[in-house]
């Protein structure tokens, strides 16, 4: 007798085999690395609330300062001139720093759909309730997915202009090449005409950035650390957290400030029945929080083929919000 998986079970199993792809990929590697793209399971999403809640994480109420404060000059840089088009934000999370902007844009009639992009389905969930509750007039279409597959499902839903967010220096998440290849592409998926509002974190003092990752609380540390807990949950590992220590460090110079798991002993783990062996001190590469010049800002945009149209600071001057528009 065939058995027939239910739809739910196949996208779930899909899931697990694009998960278990990208684990096996970085644990074989060396140096060994993870995607920071998987921190975001119930748990991590609650840890990253806790992190933006944290006095030394500046990065949060910088945009906030921004999209709070300057909310009609923002929606002045970015929205198209009387012609209706779509406001996709890209990780949206909680939307906590958006939500500022889809008020203004509802009280002022302008006419326009919310299209939420997230990976976690948790969250957007969280997103859905919030703004039905929040903004009754808003029109949200919730896409759970990778970035530019999303886009080109929004592109398939709508031929409205675009708007796109990518906010709390997400764009940080990658090293410089990566952001060239990732803005490049943002551009190819896109029309003449559309923008994108990036969200920068400048590089300024190297003890305010270091403090921002490496806590006293250890939530940080606890965030990445959640990374393994969620390999032993989906993928049958067998991670002893207590085993591995967070590290920090931040290179003004580059501006790359970066995340890691070190192994404090000799040790073997499985995963999905696969053993992976770690010598003591040897490092897991997290994650990477890029920090930016203007004069890098300005290379990234014109060398993916944007113009830039303008940008808005927070009071101190620590994040930039830059809008580029396609050619």
């Amino acid at each position: 007798m065939n058995l027939q998986l239910d739809p739910a079970s196949k996208i779930e199993n899909s899931h697990i085999d694009h998960f278990w792809s990208d684990i096996a990929e970085g644990l074989k590697s060396s140096p060994k690395h993870l995607s920071s793209k998987y921190f975001y399971d119930k748990t991590g999403d609650h840890l990253f609330q806790k992190i933006m809640a944290m006095p030394e994480y500046y990065l949060t109420k910088c945009e906030l300062d921004i999209f709070k404060n300057k909310t009609a000059a923002l929606a002045d840089l970015i929205i198209p001139e009387n012609e209706p088009f779509d406001l996709i934000e890209l990780g949206a999370g909680d939307a906590m720093k958006s939500t500022y902007l889809l008020k203004y844009l509802v009280e002022k009639n302008i006419d326009f759909t919310y299209m939420p992009i997230d990976i976690s389905g948790n969250i957007l969930s969280i997103l859905n309730e919030k703004l039905k509750s929040q903004l009754p007039a808003l029109e949200i279409v919730s896409l759970k997915g990778e970035y530019f597959e999303m886009l080109k499902k929004a592109a398939s839903l709508s031929s409205r202009r675009k708007v796109i967010l990518f906010l709390g220096s997400n764009i940080g998440n990658m090293n410089i090449e990566e952001a060239e290849h990732f803005c490049s592409d943002l551009n190819k998926h896109l029309n003449s005409g559309d923008i994108v509002l990036t969200g920068f974190d400048l590089k300024k003092n190297p003890h305010i950035i270091l403090n921002a990752y490496n806590d006293k609380a250890g939530i940080t540390a606890a965030f990445n650390l959640n990374l393994l807990t969620r390999i032993n949950r989906e993928l049958g590992g067998d991670f002893n957290l207590n085993q591995f220590e967070h590290y920090q460090t931040y290179d003004p110079v580059s501006g790359a400030c970066r995340s890691y798991l070190v192994s404090l002993t000799d040790q073997k783990v499985t995963v999905k029945n696969e053993i992976i062996s770690f010598v003591e001190n040897e490092l897991i590469d997290m994650e990477i929080s890029q920090k930016f010049s203007d004069e890098k800002i300005r290379e990234l945009g014109e060398g993916s083929g944007f113009n830039m149209i303008g940008e808005l600071k927070d009071s101190k001057k620590w994040f930039v919000d830059t809008a580029w528009q396609v050619k």
